[in-house]
């Protein structure tokens, strides 16, 4: 099987038939490890994230009014490219299964912000709606573009995330000095 839209089918396929036959299959533990930098003049959080092809390092500076430098991509930005690459990339691979080719896909994620819980100084939602708008370019019916959009949102990791609370479990280890 080839690829349609950058989505290797063969690949979906081939896993998909494995967790049908071993639902064990179908769990991936992910870790992200990372160090809040004391030193002065670079990012302020820095991660080496391994994955399946390597490793990569992601850094982190909170904007100028959080304390930070505002020099390299904060918190949210992070957490919204997330979103917005998990969604775009689940749409991509539903489109493919419903064999629906794509000739341009574009993705924007926003949301407003408010800072004022973070200082202590409300109750009020840090964040009341996240807004993301896929564009589309296809010949293919827009039923079917939008048959595509429905699994993606039913499908998406990052979107069932956002959608429903999921367990948080926090721990703290503390070492003397």
């Amino acid at each position: 099987m080839n690829k349609l839209n950058n989505v290797d089918m063969g690949k979906v396929m081939e896993f998909g038939g494995q967790i049908r036959n071993d639902s064990s299959k179908a769990r991936r533990t992910q870790v992200v490890e990372g160090e809040w930098l004391i030193k002065e003049g670079g990012p302020q959080f820095q991660s080496a994230v391994t994955f399946e092809g390597g490793q990569t390092m992601f850094e982190v500076d909170n904007p100028t009014f959080m304390g930070g430098g505002g020099k390299y991509p904060g918190p949210m930005h992070y957490c919204f490219f997330g979103l917005a690459s998990c969604y775009t990339g689940t749409f991509a691979t539903m489109a493919a299964m419903l064999g629906i080719e794509i000739k341009k896909l574009t993705t924007r994620v926003e949301a407003d912000v408010n800072f004022s819980k973070v200082f202590g100084l409300s109750e009020s939602p840090i964040m009341e709606e996240v807004r993301v708008k896929l564009h589309v370019v296809s010949d293919a019916p827009a039923e079917k573009i939008k048959e595509a959009e429905a699994l993606a949102l039913q499908r998406c990791p990052v979107v069932f995330t956002l959608r429903n609370p999921v367990k948080l479990t926090p721990s703290i280890e503390i070492t003397k000095v």
